[in-house]
């Protein structure tokens, strides 16, 4: 590993991977309905379980994610200045690329996808790219204050999911083929998808102007600098400890207000892991550094995770669908990953990109990618 290479990302997408597969599983495990009285916590280990996901991970593993996007955005740029190469249709090819994979993604394997709002979200960014550190800082907070708020309003709403729908979710989840289970997800992904650009794709958008900030500024190679520290001091335990609060609440008591609490509390609590991930960014030893390495192919693994989810719970593969606890369904989601971590491993003793890296690469760069760009 290059000593000069800042490690702090490294770092961010090998945490972020298992935060967000913890948080995903539930989506390819059990009914579209999850976010209902109805979730599956029923055991006593299924509650600790679903306490533990929604007060640690739900809402912040995202964040991290698109935090390292901006942080991307930041070293694309600057790549592209080194090797002289035309930035705009490099970005726009790479956001095409985005778009493509995440409708893939969502309509083959998992219609929560994220790619796809990255790539929305991510042609924004690009009007925000010769912006002042303070003026994407302000914007990105801005924008993360205003998703909490729309959140809250569309956590307020009346209505739910129609009971035919969730009739046909279970005979397709049960019985049905892989072409049954794709319009079935294809469907899903087209409803959800406008959904996610309020929920989720506001706040990505937030944490894109963040990262972006911090690669301008220049503390992501600072991991020892004084705001990661105070990202520690002031933000992470008010911010996470509120968060169990809210998931408690979530699991034992008024649902709506605690997820309320904890999408509150998920932007300053991503910081705060950011001010933590920053103290663990120190140089790794040998096994630590390859760990780190497979994290440079965390598009792989997102991917590879719900194909293999999907092959897991789907009625085409094993079945599981609504068949196992919470608690066993987070035990699969952690052991798929940590198998495609040490696949990676293996692949890249070999080759110097993960497979779906190296189809966004060559999709991104064209005939530029044949002169080593990067």
């Amino acid at each position: 590993m290059n000593p000069d290479r800042a490690l702090m990302p490294d770092y961010l997408r090998l945490i972020a991977l298992f935060g967000i597969v913890v948080v995903n599983v539930q989506f390819f495990a059990y009914s579209i309905s999850i976010s209902d009285e109805t979730a599956p916590a029923v055991s006593i280990a299924d509650q600790i379980t679903k306490f533990l996901v929604e007060g640690l991970a739900t809402l912040k593993s995202y964040g991290l994610f698109s935090f390292m996007f901006g942080v991307g955005l930041g070293f694309l740029m600057a790549s592209a200045e080194r090797r002289s190469i035309d930035f705009g249709p490099l970005y726009r090819r790479r956001m095409i690329g985005l778009l493509i994979l995440g409708f893939l993604h969502g309509t083959l394997f998992f219609y929560g996808d994220i790619l796809f709002i990255y790539g929305l979200m991510g042609s924004l960014l690009y009007l925000m790219r010769n912006w002042s550190v303070r003026r994407l800082t302000r914007m990105g907070t801005i924008l993360l204050v205003a998703s909490v708020g729309i959140g809250s309003l569309l956590m307020l709403g009346e209505g739910g999911i129609p009971q035919e729908f969730l009739d046909l979710e279970a005979v397709v989840m049960t019985e049905g083929s892989f072409f049954d289970v794709f319009l079935f997800r294809s469907v899903s992904f087209a409803i959800v998808v406008f959904l996610l650009i309020f929920i989720q794709g506001i706040a990505a958008l937030g944490w894109f102007c963040l990262g972006l900030a911090a690669v301008k500024a220049g503390i992501i190679d600072q991991p020892d600098h004084p705001i990661w520290a105070k990202a520690r001091s002031i933000a992470l335990i008010p911010s996470v400890a509120l968060s169990l609060i809210g998931a408690g609440m979530t699991v034992w008591g008024d649902m709506t207000v605690g997820q309320f609490i904890v999408a509150a509390a998920a932007p300053l609590a991503t910081l705060g892991y950011l001010g933590l991930i920053a103290q663990l960014s120190r140089h790794p030893g040998p096994i630590t550094q390859k760990l780190l390495a497979v994290g440079g192919s965390s598009l792989s693994i997102y991917l590879g995770q719900s194909i293999l989810l999907s092959l897991i719970f789907a009625p085409y593969g094993l079945g599981l669908w609504e068949q196992v606890g919470l608690a066993t369904a987070e035990l699969i989601a952690v052991s798929v990953t940590i198998a495609l971590i040490m696949a990676l491993s293996l692949w890249r003793l070999k080759f110097r990109l993960g497979p779906f890296e190296w189809v966004l690469r060559r999709f991104t760069y064209g005939r530029a990618q044949k002169n080593g760009a990067s």
